[in-house]
C-alpha cells in the first residue's frame, strides 16, 4: 500500500456477523485473564487500532484482530471499526502472522503452525513472480530464499524453523504437552517423526508411567522405526526405563490438592503436610466452637 492510499484509508464499522474468522488461523483466541482485561478495555475506550479484514463473497475475512472481535463479542457490541484492504489470500496470510509476531507469548503450536502457512504463502509468491519474469530460479533456491528471509524476520535461526514446523507432525496430545513445557523441543521433534499411530501409543505409555521421554528415548525410538522394529511393546519398554529426573506420583488423585501445597514441599511430604494443614484446621474449628458456647 503506498502513501497515497493509506492517506485516503478509511476505518469503517461493520457488524460482527459479517466477519468470518481467517481459515486454520494459527493463533488461539483464549478467554483467559488477558482477554478480560481486553473486554474492560474496549467497554471503557474502545478500540485504540481497527481491526483488518478483507472483502470475500459478500461478507468479510478476518486478517487481523480476532482476539478484539472476540472481546466484541463478550462485551456485547454488534459492530467493530475496520479497515479494508483487498488482499489475495496470500497477502491476507503474511499480512495476518506479521501482525502476531510481535506478541509477548507465543506458543510453539501457534509457531509451528504459523512458520508454515507464512513460508508456503512465500514460496507461492516467489514462484509466480519467477514465472512472470521468466527468471531461471529453480524451485530448491527458491524454498532456500524463503527460509532465509523468513528467518530474519521472526528472528530465529533457520534450523529453528524447520524444528517448530516439524511440530505440526504431532499427534493433538503430545502437542498439547509441548505448549504446556512438559516437554521440550529436541525430543518433540524426534517424536513427530514417528507414525500417528505409534506416537498415540507413546502418549498412552506416558500417561501409566507419569513421565514423559528423554531426547535419548525419542531417538532410539525413531531408530527402532528406521529399523522396522518400533512396536507397542519396544515402546512401552522404553517408556518404562526409571530416569534420573522422573518425577514421583503424586499421594493423590484430584490435582486440587497437589495445587494447593507449595512446590517447595517435596512429594514423599505431601501426605505429612496435609495431615498437619487438617489437623491445624480441626483444632481451629474446635477453638471457634468452644468460643461459641
Amino acid at each position: 500500500m503506498d502513501k497515497k492510499q493509506e492517506q485516503k484509508e478509511t476505518v469503517t464499522e461493520i457488524p460482527l456477523s459479517e466477519i468470518r474468522d481467517f481459515p486454520d488461523h494459527p493463533y488461539q483466541v483464549r478467554d483467559d485473564d488477558s482477554m478480560r482485561e481486553l473486554v474492560d478495555s474496549v467497554k471503557e475506550r474502545g478500540l485504540i487500532q481497527p481491526v483488518l479484514v478483507r472483502p470475500v463473497d459478500g461478507g468479510y475475512e478476518m486478517v487481523s484482530g480476532h482476539r478484539r472481535k472476540r472481546a466484541y463479542e463478550i462485551a456485547g457490541i454488534e459492530t467493530i471499526p475496520a479497515r479494508i484492504h483487498e488482499l489475495t489470500k496470500d497477502e491476507a496470510i503474511l499480512a495476518m502472522i506479521d501482525s502476531n509476531l510481535q506478541r509477548e507469548q507465543i506458543l510453539p503450536s501457534e509457531k509451528a503452525k504459523a512458520y508454515k502457512m507464512r513460508l508456503d504463502a512465500m514460496k507461492r509468491q516467489a514462484g509466480r513472480l519467477s514465472k512472470n519474469n521468466s527468471d531461471p530460479v529453480g524451485p530448491n533456491l527458491i524454498g532456500t530464499r524463503s527460509n532465509s528471509e523468513l528467518a530474519q524476520q521472526v528472528n530465529e535461526s533457520e534450523s529453528q524453523i524447520k524444528r517448530y514446523i516439524r511440530l505440526n507432525e504431532l499427534v493433538p496430545e503430545i502437542l498439547e504437552l509441548v505448549d504446556e513445557g512438559k516437554i521440550a523441543m529436541r525430543p518433540a521433534v524426534e517424536m513427530s517423526y514417528l507414525p500417528k499411530e505409534s506416537q498415540k501409543q507413546l502418549f498412552d505409555a506416558m500417561g501409566a508411567n507419569d513421565c514423559t521421554p528423554s531426547h535419548d528415548q525419542t531417538i532410539r525410538m525413531r531408530k527402532a522405526l528406521n529399523e522396522g522394529r518400533l512396536t507397542k511393546e519396544v515402546v512401552d519398554t522404553i517408556m518404562c526405563e526409571e530416569k534420573p529426573n522422573q518425577r514421583e506420583k503424586p499421594p493423590f488423585r484430584d490435582s486440587r490438592i497437589g495445587q494447593l501445597i507449595p512446590k517447595s514441599i517435596p512429594v514423599e511430604k505431601h501426605c505429612d503436610y496435609v495431615l498437619r494443614a487438617l489437623d491445624f484446621y480441626n483444632r481451629y474449628r474446635q477453638k471457634k466452637r468452644e468460643q461459641a458456647r
